[in-house]
């Protein structure tokens, strides 16, 4: 069946559905502000590509809004906290609100971290009314620290969002945050809404140029005159309009529990112990996945000591967490906290596996020929891993930076980069030595010599010019060689604001006997970076 004739039988499948919308305001900002335990007014924005992607209310009040560039963003607010929008934290710091909804009002759909459907007539039935159910709801959410929320009711998904939405212009939202819009009178509601609100930015400017402004004179037309006129996508909008919608809500599936707690009482104080105490739950932790067809590439790993400290660490695999792997993880999290093998400051009373991070085990069965050599090299530094320690098997990864020794950046094995590793790579870096990168680069630059026809020196003055012409060239405490060709000077100035910045040139040079070199000349000082294999 095509697109097109799905859609044209959803249009003649459409029915009033009364819908409770919970809108959380600001999502993104409360997520934040609970995941950095900043305090509620604090001026914060989370930033997309440079620019501002949410903000809180405190920095709307300096005139900051979504889309401002973060430089202009600090000018009007000296006390702004930036950070990062990460899309991973708005979903994860949602779903225990999905969890609470479900305990008593079942049949949630998410529509997106802070809002969410439900279908209103079961709620209604049982808590005596509409306006009645979206309270408890409320109630619900306050007793959870969200005090901000606010729900609509209306015969649609569309329209119950946007009167959900609307709860702000009422005259007091903090005392009343619920509008319930009376059955069949959904599309009077809309009536006075801009054509904006339909998310159709090509249908908006060909309505407005035939001089239909709003929803209602929108859904004034005939229905039939908008599928000749604008087609199916034009009829769907219109549905929207007329205070009905295609859409229906749909109950999500809620999640297995698949992660696994152990408590020990009381609490261990040896890591063999520990570990050994583990393994049949991390057994049963993998098994549970494998029951529901999913492997774990990521997971977390929170650990509780009977003072109250707790220590979480994330851990990646390159292939998927065996039993065997997720054991591992808990010892190299206990060994790396600072204790010694023998025995811990404090003992363990919780240990808590999460997964983080879960895929299809279609995704990852072997091939039709099997995957043994890769199995083979995973399971060999495993193997190392857990005798000589997470640290002893490292793996190579490309980062961010000028210099081809700050680039080479080495993790342990199965870890993902992160921190400046994982995102300084994608920065412009201005100088850096663009491809194909040297084959070989020296782990501390190596003293040459580059000498001209006279056996002078070459140099770079002031203004970036030669000297001479480079014509001869040996590493130290070797012959000379004559260069068959060489290229530079390219300019690398580091911090060239900071007084202990570094200012250099990078060349290129082939010698004689064709071996390719790339040079740095700092400080009338010539240095070998890398070579050309």
């Amino acid at each position: 069946m095509t697109t097109e004739t799905t859609k044209s039988a959803l249009l003649k499948q459409f029915t009033a559905t009364r819908t409770m919308m919970l809108w959380c305001p600001d999502w993104p900002i409360t997520a934040a502000l609970r995941e950095y335990d900043l305090p509620a007014d604090a001026p914060l924005v989370l930033l997309s590509k440079g620019t501002v992607f949410a903000c809180s209310p405190s920095a709307r009040e300096h005139g900051i809004k979504r889309g401002l560039r973060v430089r202009e963003a600090q000018a009007r607010c000296t006390e702004l906290v930036v950070k990062p929008y990460d899309p991973e934290l708005d979903a994860r710091a949602f779903e225990p609100v999905i969890t609470a909804i479900e305990k008593i009002m079942p049949g949630v759909q998410l529509v997106r971290p802070g809002l969410c459907a439900l279908k209103a007539k079961g709620p209604a039935r049982y808590y005596g009314g509409e306006a009645r159910s979206a309270s408890v709801l409320l109630k619900t959410l306050t007793a959870m620290g969200l005090t901000g929320a606010r729900t609509g009711v209306a015969d649609s998904p569309f329209a119950a969002e946007h009167a959900a939405r609307a709860t702000e212009v009422l005259d007091d939202p903090g005392l009343d945050p619920v509008w319930v819009i009376t059955p069949g009178e959904s599309a009077q509601f809309l009536s006075s809404f801009p054509l904006d609100v339909l998310e159709e930015p090509k249908l908006a400017v060909l309505l407005r140029r035939l001089g239909i402004r709003t929803l209602g004179d929108f859904a004034a037309l005939s229905r039939a005159d908008v599928r000749n006129r604008f087609g199916v996508e034009g009829s769907l909008a219109h549905l929207k309009a007329s205070g009905l919608d295609h859409h229906s809500v749909v109950a999500r599936k809620p999640p297995a529990e698949l992660d696994v707690v152990v408590h020990f009482e009381p609490a261990l104080v040896r890591i063999d112990e520990l570990t050994f105490a583990f393994r049949l739950s991390a057994e049963s932790f993998v098994g549970k996945l494998r029951e529901t067809g999913l492997v774990c590439t990521a997971l977390r790993v929170r650990l509780q000591s009977e003072s109250g400290e707790v220590s979480e660490r994330r851990w990646q695999h390159p292939r998927w967490f065996d039993a065997e792997d997720v054991v591992d993880r808990v010892r190299w999290q206990l060994q790396g906290s600072g204790d010694i093998e023998h025995g811990l400051s404090a003992g363990i009373s919780r240990v808590q596996v999460l997964p983080d991070i879960v895929e299809d085990l279609s995704d990852h069965a072997d091939g039709l020929w099997g995957t043994g050599p890769d199995e083979n090299i995973h399971h060999g530094l495993a193997r190392v891993q857990s005798m000589l320690g997470h640290g002893a098997v490292l793996t190579a990864i490309i980062a961010g930076g000028r210099m081809l020794a700050d680039r080479r950046v080495f993790i342990p094995w199965g870890d993902s980069p992160s921190g400046s590793a994982a995102t300084d790579k994608d920065l412009p870096w201005p100088g850096k030595l663009p491809g194909p990168i040297p084959a070989t680069v020296f782990e501390e630059p190596r003293p040459v010599q580059v000498l001209d026809n006279n056996g002078t020196s070459v140099d770079v003055d002031d203004r970036g010019l030669l000297g001479s012409t480079p014509a001869l060239f040996s590493l130290k405490d070797s012959t000379l060689k004559k260069i068959a060709s060489w290229a530079g000077p390219w300019p690398i100035n580091e911090r060239w604001w900071d007084p202990s910045g570094r200012t250099l040139n990078r060349f290129q040079l082939v010698d004689e006997s064709g071996a390719a070199w790339l040079l740095l000349l700092e400080e009338h000082r010539w240095w070998a970076e890398a070579s050309y294999d």
